[in-house]
């Protein structure tokens, strides 16, 4: 894993590249966003590839818990993928509403993850 650094007015990004799974269990997010938060960073940028499939099925629990983990700390969180072959409804739903928000965004790219 390496980050790049982006700094922006007032914030500064962590986005993390890899060629691995980074989050593979809620703890491994856990761990991720305490390192990051501990760094002084105000936001992270994951892709993906760097997330179980698990995570992207809502019966599991496991979106649920790592998103809150992150709005507790408020540290922002973007995901950059390709989010249109989620055709089940409920995660839909759940997309758009984690981006009304803005404390959590699945974007299609990293200009979109940069706001």
């Amino acid at each position: 894993m390496h980050l790049l650094t982006h700094t922006l007015p007032n914030k500064k990004i962590a986005e993390v590249l890899s060629d691995e799974v980074i989050i593979g269990t809620v703890g491994d997010g856990l761990d991720l966003l305490m390192d990051l938060y501990y760094q002084e960073f105000d936001k992270i940028i994951l892709y993906e590839t760097h997330i179980t499939p698990e995570f992207f099925d809502l019966s599991s629990g496991m979106a649920g818990e790592i998103l809150q983990k992150f709005s507790n700390y408020r540290m922002q969180l973007a995901i950059i993928g390709d989010f249109e072959k989620y055709t089940n409804k409920s995660f839909r739903d759940f997309l758009m509403e984690s981006n009304k928000g803005g404390q959590i965004m699945f974007v299609a790219d990293i200009a979109a993850a940069l706001v």
